[in-house]
């Protein structure tokens, strides 16, 4: 288990928060805590943290606009998003924005722990060599992504999955391997990494001609090299 990690908390009811404060302190945690969107956003755009859990219905700045614009700012911190909006399209729409993993409300204390701990040690690349094919190279350790001079941020999760393609590529990577690469046994599914593949997707594959990343029907995903 990883001690000491640098938390940002983003909630604005406070009976959830000192819980959870008290729980993660008592932890070994080094906790930072905002009450309102806009306060969280201010802390996690200062960077120096290992996990954010991040509320979505935060008074002044939504949790997924939040999200939405860490990611803009090309910040790859690892985040899992607390909500009591439990539909399929709701964690998707997390998804998209940019979340690493997603719980709904109520949760134990114990699976909130396990969860920091998975989106943490699920975005440490095994290797911090940069990876290429192609026109297109991603540096693991920074998390950007460049193809044809074009630079972009990836999130954790997005990383791996990259990553994962580009380490076989063009050999076809089974759905399945995938999410066990992504999120492990904590989280994910077929229509959270649907969703991230497809925001990948316009990430690298927009501004070209030629699409890298190809879904193979039934099977899984390549990524191969543009002729």
């Amino acid at each position: 288990m990883h001690t000491g990690l640098k938390v940002l908390l983003v909630e604005d009811q406070q009976d959830i928060a000192a819980n959870i404060w008290d729980y993660l302190e008592r932890r070994s945690y080094n906790i930072d805590h905002a009450a309102d969107g806009e306060s969280g956003l201010s802390r996690a755009l200062k960077g120096d943290l290992d996990v954010i859990v991040l509320d979505l219905g935060l008074p002044r700045l939504d949790g997924l606009d939040l999200c939405r614009r860490l990611r803009a700012a090309g910040h790859g911190i690892p985040v899992l998003m607390l909500t009591a909006r439990d539909t399929l399209d709701d964690k998707l729409r997390g998804f998209a924005e940019g979340a690493d993993d997603y719980m709904v409300k109520p949760f134990s204390m114990r699976e909130l722990e396990a969860r920091i701990q998975a989106v943490y040690r699920r975005g440490r690349p095994a290797t911090d060599a940069p990876l290429r094919v192609g026109d297109l190279t991603y540096d693991p350790k920074s998390m950007l992504a460049t193809r044809a001079g074009q630079t972009r941020a990836l999130t954790r999760v997005q990383g791996i999955l990259l990553a994962t393609l580009m380490r076989e590529a063009p050999n076809v990577i089974a759905h399945r391997r995938l999410i066990e690469a992504a999120w492990s046994d904590e989280g994910g599914g077929g229509a959270a990494l649907q969703t991230h593949m497809y925001e990948l997707r316009l990430l690298l594959d927009k501004p070209f001609d030629y699409a890298m990343l190809q879904s193979v029907r039934g099977l899984g995903y390549r990524l191969v090299a543009a002729p």
